[in-house]
């Protein structure tokens, strides 16, 4: 690695760099990523690539994609395992800080990014939403302008094979490095304007597991593994504890309908013979269902807001008491088919008296009645009560 020039050493790196970012690769792999890039750093340094006089315009196209040094050195090691991952994550986010800096001062951050850092970051969800967004479309725009000059360099290949062979090589040559001077300008400056997009964000997942790890291990060092857990336990307590009393505070502003807690009234309007509006007494004892680890724990909170009743039983014994009103509801309903399809039934409903004799009465009735309607029409036939209305009437 000592014997190799700067271009081999940072495309090495910059290959190794790029295998990470879309694959696993083994530890080795990346241990040696960072040396070259560490090296490169070195080699730039000592050569004066750079100076803080400098703009974008004024450094080489050449130079251009030596910028992106330290940010391929903060993700790689970023990817590094080790025990302690404190001083990991500190050691990526110094090179993440160096290269953004350093692109600030070449005029390469955009005003939004450098807005929202002199004031201390976006402080509501609306305003943080709308960086992230905003990021994420000029990330979009960067891959998308990537892709563009890859294929149009592709294009241009392609059609420079193909007049080859009916042009001067000098012309050629002369067209074909101009366009390719101009192209690698724009796909360098392009790949730092992305890598700056990540940067920032790759910089706030940093700064968050920082301070994750450093709370744990502050609590590991004062009250040990056992306490910690505890502390994360009573945590989730006092979570669960203020998600009731919001909704205590926002029940006032709602009116709820009243629950049923009679077991069998739920079954009458399940069945149909009850509505949910109409009153009913609780002749039986509610079935409230619950985990049992809740059962005989602390009323306070369900007490003083009156919100909840804690569970009398365990979701297994609720199953079987619900599977027993089931089954019974199944013999009921077995026992009255079993009556309604039984011989003394049917034969009840055939000997009923007279029922024969006064479906005769109601045949003969109905006859009279249409005889005596058709008469009626033969001696009025229809507009013979309108004489008045007829032109001769």
């Amino acid at each position: 690695m000592e014997d190799m020039s700067l271009p081999a050493l940072f495309e090495q790196a910059r290959r190794i760099h790029l295998t990470a970012s879309e694959s696993a690769v083994d530890q080795e792999t990346v241990r040696k990523g960072c040396e070259a890039l560490k090296r490169c750093e070195e080699m730039v340094g000592k050569l004066g690539l750079f100076s803080s006089n400098e703009t974008k315009d004024d450094i080489s196209t050449t130079n251009l994609k030596y910028i992106l040094v330290p940010y391929y050195l903060a993700e790689l090691s970023e990817k590094i395992a080790q025990d302690d991952r404190i001083q990991v994550v500190k050691a990526s986010q110094a090179k993440l800080k160096e290269f953004m800096s350093f692109c600030e001062a070449m005029e390469l951050v955009p005003e939004e990014e450098l807005e929202s850092s002199v004031q201390g970051g976006p402080n509501s969800f609306a305003d943080r939403r709308a960086k992230k967004i905003a990021r994420f479309k000029r990330q979009r725009a960067a891959e998308s302008k990537l892709l563009e000059i890859k294929e149009r360099k592709e294009r241009r290949g392609r059609s420079t094979k193909a007049t080859a062979l009916s042009t001067p090589a000098e012309a050629v040559e002369e067209d074909v490095l101009d366009d390719d001077g101009e192209e690698e300008r724009e796909a360098w400056l392009t790949t730092i304007s992305l890598a700056v997009c990540k940067a920032f964000d790759l910089l706030e997942m940093l700064k968050k597991e920082e301070e994750m790890l450093s709370a744990i291990k502050e609590k590991q060092l004062q009250e040990g593994e056992n306490e910690v857990s505890q502390a994360i336990l009573d945590d989730r307590t006092k979570r669960a504890e203020a998600w009731h009393r919001d909704a205590a505070a926002r029940v006032r502003y709602t009116i709820p309908a009243q629950p049923i807690t009679c077991a069998t009234f739920a079954q009458d309007v399940i069945e149909g013979r009850a509505q949910v509006s109409q009153a009913h007494e609780h002749k039986h004892q509610p079935l409230i269902f619950g985990p049992a680890s809740l059962v005989g724990g602390n009323p306070t909170i369900y007490h003083l807001f009156g919100l909840h009743r804690l569970p009398t039983m365990s979701i297994e014994e609720a199953g079987l008491r619900e599977m027993e009103m089931m089954n019974k509801f199944q013999e009921r309903n077995a026992k009255l088919m079993e009556e309604a399809n039984s011989a003394w039934y049917k034969d009840n409903a055939k000997l009923r008296p007279g029922q024969e004799e006064d479906e005769d009465e109601d045949d003969d009735a109905a006859q009279d009645k249409a005889r005596a309607w058709d008469d009626w029409k033969d001696d009025n036939p229809r507009g013979a009560g309108n004489k008045k209305l007829t032109p001769c009437g």
